[in-house]
């Protein structure tokens, strides 16, 4: 007869569950340009910070890097201790974390990122790597010398030929409106090489948005009795009216454009800030040294001496 085998089977080996990830478009990103990973990568940090970076090293792109979140994974250390080891990563240049624009048109919204390198960088490449789009400055060759003519120069005219006048650019609207001026008030008559010798700054004043109408008014109201020179009272009313100049409105974005925008974030509080603002990836208040916080300790009790050695004396005479 044959025995039956009650035993209970093995139990299934225990699989781990998955790393949470962060929402899309958030979590852990890492880094171009690293140099190949190495068993001392992080030979040089103190045992908790090389222990947590060695952890998100190895952690998926995606994933979510909350202090909450990497407390529950790594039961070794609270979430004090894993915000304090962040901290000491930044400071290192391993970390960043920062906010990015994402989204076109009314539909742009904040993602929050970090950031992480295995090969420790400085403030300056992390200043470059989060801010794209910079121009970086380009170094103009220098030109290459001219050879000294092998003949001598020929010799300049004594009298130099006058230089012809410009033909007056009659279609111009301000040698038009240069022009009405005489129509308008026989003290501001002017000749067609007044009206061509004062057009450029006349067109100062149509480059500012004024028209036709605007400039003469301007250069006819209150005239004095009498104008002995018209042009030079044109000319003199031309800068000293000249109009401000009006601001011009942002031009907005083409539809359909991302806005490249990225901003940093305190590793330590998360105040926002440019990448310059924020050296080691922290604030200047979370740069400065912390105060201790708990009870003060109280001050020792100055004790007597004379009378300590008294009492001790008459314990000694005690039967």
């Amino acid at each position: 007869m044959a025995v039956q085998n009650f035993s209970p089977a093995l139990p299934a080996p225990a699989v781990a569950a998955p790393y949470p990830m962060a929402q899309p478009g958030y979590g852990k990103r890492s880094t171009p340009d690293q140099l190949p990973a190495r068993p001392d990568d992080f030979a040089l940090l103190p045992l908790r910070e090389r222990y947590i970076a060695g952890f998100i090293e190895h952690l998926p792109e995606g994933a979510s890097m909350s202090v909450k979140c990497l407390a529950k994974q790594i039961p070794l250390y609270g979430q004090q201790a894993i915000a304090s080891a962040l901290t000491a990563l930044s400071v290192a240049g391993h970390l960043r974390r920062v906010r990015c624009a994402i989204g076109v048109g009314d539909e742009t919204r904040w993602v929050f990122r970090t950031f992480w390198s295995r090969t420790a960088r400085d403030n300056e490449w992390w200043a470059n790597r989060l801010t794209p789009g910079v121009p970086q400055p380009v170094q103009t060759p220098m030109p290459a010398p001219v050879p000294e003519p092998t003949q001598p120069a020929a010799v300049p005219p004594q009298r130099p030929a006058a230089a012809p006048a410009p033909a007056p650019v009659v279609s111009s609207p301000a040698y038009l409106a240069l022009a009405r001026l005489g129509h308008l008030d026989a003290r501001l008559a002017l000749s067609a090489d007044d009206c061509t010798a004062l057009a450029e700054l006349a067109e100062r004043w149509f480059a500012r948005g004024v028209n036709a109408d605007y400039l003469t008014s301007a250069l006819t109201a209150g005239l004095p009795a009498q104008v002995d020179s018209p042009v030079g009272f044109v000319r003199c009313r031309l800068i000293d009216k000249l109009p401000p100049a009006l601001p011009t409105a942002p031009t907005p974005p083409p539809v359909g454009a991302a806005v490249p925008h990225v901003m940093m974030e305190c590793t330590d509080c998360g105040a926002p800030g440019p990448a310059e603002a924020l050296p080691d990836g922290l604030c200047r208040p979370c740069r400065r040294p912390k105060p201790l916080t708990g009870p003060m300790p109280e001050p020792p009790v100055e004790r007597d001496i004379t009378a300590l050695v008294a009492g001790l004396r008459d314990l000694l005479k005690a039967p």
